[in-house]
């Protein structure tokens, strides 16, 4: 017998390894697929309104007694991290911000407005928190050039 064998490799275990590298790879298109809505939804239905001075917007945060300052701020942090979900190294970093900003808007629709939207910030970190664990490898990515640049 020759050292030099090749190994045997059964269809059964060639068609796994297949299987499983398709469903990673639609894994990560629905992952993609996620974050660019997310990104829609921060950008266009929650930040734009507050940073062009919206009616509803700029009375939810008279109500809330945080006036145009805390409007504004919020629709810059929520408009960075809809930017943050479209570059690679920045996603999951994006998304631990924009979770943070929903655990905050949790507590503001419990403690202002009675609970009556506060399951819409915990539906948001759901796909935010997944984003978040999945896209963890370009953190490193993100503190090299952080370092490198300090």
């Amino acid at each position: 017998m020759s050292e030099h064998t090749a190994p045997v490799v059964s269809a059964a275990s060639a068609s796994a390894s297949v299987s499983v590298s398709a469903r990673g790879r639609w894994a990560g298109v629905a992952l993609r697929t996620v974050q660019v809505a997310l990104a829609l939804f921060f950008a266009f239905a929650s930040a734009l309104p507050k940073l062009v001075a919206h009616a509803s917007a700029a009375e939810t945060f008279d109500d809330m007694g945080w006036g145009s300052a805390g409007m504004y701020a919020i629709g810059v942090l929520e408009l960075a991290g809809a930017i943050g979900l479209l570059v690679p190294v920045l996603q999951s970093a994006a998304a631990t911000g924009l979770s943070a900003l929903m655990v905050g808007a949790f507590v503001v629709q419990i403690m202002v407005f009675d609970g009556q939207y506060a399951v819409t910030p915990l539906l948001l970190m759901v796909p935010l928190v997944l984003i978040a664990r999945a896209r963890r490898e370009h953190n490193a990515d993100l503190l090299r050039l952080v370092r490198r640049r300090g």
